[in-house]
């Protein structure tokens, strides 16, 4: 990503006259002293005890502490003022000021802070060196000019590409005075130029006004001055520049940074080396964003030439100590100001950092709100803004550049009503302050905190870093963008207790039940990982010999909010509104969770998975009216160092890819579920030779669950190969052996993929969910099948390492075989086949059956059923029992027993209190009817009143062999395959959907 610093001044010509307004301006205020201390670094300045000073040239001291009363006013003047100290500590009572928001201060103003992180002197015990800080009590007041933080390009630049057709000054300018151009705002053409030299001649400022007002309405007038203009400026010009919104005029000096009003694309000399996109492509915006970085305030940390000193020079060839400012305060407020060099590699020194300040709105007292605005902060050494036990900020027009870490935080979890409007982040890379910021090598170097013998995995573990890391889901993100961060772009993280000094802030699994703000118009591209996560959470507690990992690493979490943060109250859905995603390598977004709605979505190779059983009850996730391109038009660039380049789309010319020549590409990629994906369209995936490319998918090697209640809906699709595909053995799919590869599916309601209505496609070789009309459609490796679907979850314990083969009575020579998914070493397995409704069933075992099976009913709704045959050595004894399991409240209650009975047809028999089993030891088959006795809602695994299980527990004899009876029972139990749902009839052409986009 790169940034574009403009240097001209734009002025828009508008109809209406400005009228003038007098404005309190803080260095006018009577009563101010004069100070001016000179230069002398071993000088400690206090201003305080109700002294008021005005700073009025350059000035270089020790420190500046303000406190008691004392306030202390940069002046805004036209000579450039350099302060350089240590640190500026504002005690209680103390107030510094640089302009205010009704006068912006607009002179040249550098604040640098010098020091080492080895001085001797002993550091301030909560801010620490190289600081400016504001205390309990104290007041900051920062208001530089207000202009333009970032825009988008309005026209693409191609790698050598001249200025032609666009507008800039050329850097030869000619005489002095003031020179202005006209311009066409639609093209950028220069109409007419002309200089006046209003430095020489009074007649030249009375030429410049006629000049001005004669310009027709609409037009743009662009002004740059050369060498100086104000000298003999009268009353009449400054008044017709005036009208037009000028606030430069009192300052016609040679300026190189500012930007007023963009209304051109205008571009820096020079030619770009890269592509930059500046148009929509494939129905998605991909114009590139223009940040600001240069500003009239600027505060800086003076940096050494290399490292020295501390462990960050593992990591790092250049010095990270960079200043910092922390605020405890009365009042703060900053806009219009530069931050360079900011930021230092240990905990609690950002660049801006509000910690531990409470709620900064209204509801914390504060009139106006806190806020923090047009700031540009670059070339940072530990992230961008943060916001640490801090509620109800405002951070707007923010620029983060090149920063070092997690770039806009959130620390502990208890963050909330925190509102980052317009910010923009780019190139935001790993740091070593905490297990989610590092990359691999400092997550393997990097063993602060772990229990002796942890071996880190750095992609579970760390390898996490974030433009925007939001601890808490309930703040506000409303047109971002994240772009170029070594992982993701948005990550939304769960804190399961508060962390840190916010500990005991709020109750245990809060966080992880709490709505979701607001999240509207942002955007994300061109990051590692992701565009946007919502998922994961962060450990806790302290390492230990259990668990190795340092405290703060990546956990698993799941995400299901609800009213009030009470998972006792209904549920709230997480709203994803309008979100673009586009150029990230692995997924536009991975949401996991209950109740996420992704609506009006730009693009994104998204993955949308639901929660974890039992303790998530099953959830709705949905994904409307979104368009997915899977190669557009914009090709990217070859990378010498990055091989992802190579033949793709319609044309299969070269093309950045996104993780080598023959990844699979998938537009939509199912997990488990269950989801809805509704009104959505695909554009533009193109399979290739060695290369599978599909608008659905599912996703690789995966052991977990796939839902029979994943939906979808009204699909249009437009220049695609490959609606649909399930896999198969290769590169990337691997062996294709993992459960989840096998037990895919997913219900097409209105027939808009398959042109089936109704219909379910499922992997071509899972016999279980198949009859003899299915449809086969070998491209896809599925089968377009009807029926009534559900879920079984089979738990064993003891042995937990065994491998399971179910058969459906109607297909026995087409067992699915399952390797659980869980690993091996786990202390129970779960099996998680998908089921057609009122069949027959067995199972059979690699090694002698566990000892106790539980098979909790998923997705079965009231007297939805099936016949289970699971196999046992001759001579086991069975106690079997029904139950309800609780997920919110842990409770189990028992609901029925299951008695042994000798005639196989009374398992019919069977009601909620009293059911049977049918034991069969010549086969060695326990039959069992599994049957839902209570009411489900219709996105929930579970019923109304819990997840209904049979449980069996068994008494096997010792050294029992391998529990496979599949010899024994078939074909004395095959049965004719009975199709209980006629296939729909295939839609014909004319009403297929239209296209949405």
């Amino acid at each position: 990503m790169y940034i574009y610093l403009y240097n001209v001044l734009l002025i828009l010509r508008v109809n209406s006259t400005l009228s003038y307004f007098y404005f309190f301006c803080p260095d006018k205020m009577p009563g101010l002293q004069p100070w001016t201390p000179g230069h002398n670094e071993a000088h400690r300045v206090t201003i305080g005890y109700g002294r008021k000073v005005i700073l009025t040239s350059s000035v270089t001291v020790h420190s500046i502490e303000i406190l008691n009363g004392g306030k202390l006013v940069i002046a805004d003047s036209n000579r450039p003022i350099f302060l350089r100290a240590k640190h500026i500590l504002i005690g209680n009572k103390g107030e510094l000021h640089i302009g205010s928001p009704e006068c912006p201060y607009k002179g040249n103003l550098t604040i640098s802070l010098f020091g080492r992180s080895d001085d001797t002197e002993v550091e301030h015990s909560y801010f620490g060196r190289k600081y400016i800080g504001v205390g309990t009590g104290g007041t900051l007041e920062i208001h530089g000019e207000k202009k333009l933080s970032w825009t988008f390009l309005n026209k693409t630049l191609h790698p050598g590409q001249g200025n032609e057709n666009s507008y800039h000054f050329e850097r030869s300018w000619g005489n002095r005075g003031i020179i202005i151009h006209v311009i066409n705002p639609k093209t950028g053409d220069v109409l007419h130029t002309d200089r006046f030299d209003t430095y020489r001649s009074k007649d030249e400022s009375r030429r410049l006004a006629q000049y001005v007002d004669e310009v027709e309405t609409g037009q743009i007038l662009a002004m740059v001055v050369n060498d100086e203009g104000s000298n003999n400026l009268e009353d009449l010009a400054k008044k017709a520049l005036t009208k037009l919104g000028s606030q430069h005029f009192h300052r016609l000096g040679f300026r190189c940074d500012e930007v007023v009003c963009v209304c051109v694309c205008v571009h820096p000399p020079g030619k770009p080396a890269y592509l930059h996109i500046g148009e929509e492509v494939d129905g998605v915006d991909m114009r590139a964003e223009v940040g600001l970085l240069t500003r009239n305030i600027l505060i800086r940390g003076e940096m050494e030439p290399t490292c020295y000193g501390n462990e960050a020079c593992k990591f790092f060839s250049f010095d990270t100590f960079g200043g910092h400012l922390k605020r405890g305060f009365r009042s703060v407020h900053v806009e219009g100001v530069e931050f360079k060099h900011m930021g230092q590699q240990s905990m609690g020194h950002y660049p801006v950092h509000f910690h531990m300040n409470g709620d900064v709105d209204k509801k914390g007292g504060y009139d106006p709100p806190t806020y923090v605005k047009d700031l540009s902060i670059h070339h940072t050494f530990s992230r961008c803004v943060t916001v640490h036990g801090t509620n109800g900020l405002l951070v707007k027009d923010v620029v983060g550049y090149d920063a070092l870490g997690h770039c806009f935080f959130t620390e502990d979890g208890p963050e909330e009503r925190n509102t980052f409007d317009h910010c923009l982040g780019l190139l935001v890379k790993a740091s070593t302050l905490l297990p989610s910021d590092r990359d691999s090598k400092m997550c393997r170097d990097i063993t602060n905190g772990a229990y002796p013998g942890y071996v880190a995995k750095p992609r579970q573990d760390c390898s996490a870093t974030s433009t925007f890391w939001m601890a808490n889901p309930n703040n506000n993100l409303i047109n971002c963008a994240a772009a170029g961060s070594e992982e993701t772009g948005f990550w939304f993280i769960f804190h399961h207790v508060p962390t840190g000094p916010s500990e005991g802030m709020y109750s245990p699994g809060k966080s992880e039940h709490t709505p979701m703000g607001l999240f509207i118009n942002n955007r994300a591209h061109s990051n590692y990982r992701a565009g946007m996560i919502l998922d994961h959470g962060v450990k806790t507690t302290e390492a230990n010999a259990k668990d190795k990992r340092p405290y703060l690493s990546l956990v698993g979490a799941r995400y299901s909010p609800h009213q009030d943060a009470d998972p006792f109250k209904p549920r709230v859905p997480a709203l994803v509104h309008h979100f673009v995603a586009y150029k990230n390598q692995d997924h536009g977004a991975w949401l996991r969770g209950g109740d996420v709605w992704f609506a009006d979505n730009g693009i994104g190779l998204t993955l949308a998975s639901g929660g974890t059983f039992p303790d998530d009850d099953g959830s709705r996730q949905e994904v409307k009216n979104t368009l997915f391109v899977g190669e557009s038009g914009n090709r990217g660039m070859p990378d010498l160092i990055d091989q992802s380049w190579g033949p793709g789309g319609l044309d299969h010319l070269g093309r950045s890819l996104p993780r080598g020549v023959d990844f699979p590409i998938r537009g939509m990629q199912i997990y488990d579920g269950p989801i809805n994906i509704q009104n959505c369209t695909f554009r533009k995936f193109i399979a290739l030779d060695g290369r599978h490319t599909s608008a659905f998918g599912f996703r690789l090697n995966n052991s977990w669950q796939s839902c029979p209640n994943n939906n979808v809906t009204d699909i249009t699709f437009d220049d695609i190969t490959s609606r649909v595909f399930f896999g198969e053995p290769g590169p990337w799919f691997n062996k294709m052996e993992m459960d989840g590869d096998k037990t895919t599916v997913f219900h097409d309601i209105d027939g808009s993929v398959s042109e089936y209505p109704g219909a379910f496609l499922v992997k071509e070789d899972n016999w279980l969910l198949r009859h003899p009309d299915c449809i086969d459609i070998p491209d896809w490796r599925a089968a377009i099948c009807s029926g009534h679907y559900a879920q079984i979850y089979v738990q064993t314990r003891n042995p937990a390492n065994l491998n399971m083969k179910m058969v459906k009575d109607e297909y026995p020579d087409k067992p699915l075989e399952l390797v659980g998914a869980l690993g091996k070493r786990n202390h129970y397995q779960q099996f998680q086949p998908v089921v057609m409704l009122g069949k027959g069933y067995t199972m059979h075992w690699d090694q002698a059956a566990p000892a106790e099976v539980t098979i909790w009913l998923i997705n079965f709704n009231r007297n939805d059923w099936i016949n289970i045959g699971i196999c046992y050595p001759k001579g086991t004894e069975f106690t079997i029992i029904s139950d309800i399991h609780n997920r919110l409240t842990k409770e189990t209650r028992k609901t029925g027993v299951f008695m042994r009975t000798t005639q196989r047809e009374k398992m019919g028999h069977s009601h909620q209190t009293r059911g049977y089993y049918y034991w069969e030891e010549d086969t060695g088959l326990l039959f069992l009817k599994i049957k839902a006795h209570n009411e489900k809602e219709d996105f929930a695994f579970c019923s109304v009143k819990g997840c209904e299980r049979v449980k069996i527990k068994a008494l096997i004899p010792p050294g029992s062999g391998p529990s496979d009876c599949m010899a024994e029972a078939y074909p004395r139990y095959t049965e004719m395959p009975v199709i209980d749902v006629p296939m729909p009839k295939k839609l014909p052409r004319s009403k297929l959907v239209s296209r949405h986009f």
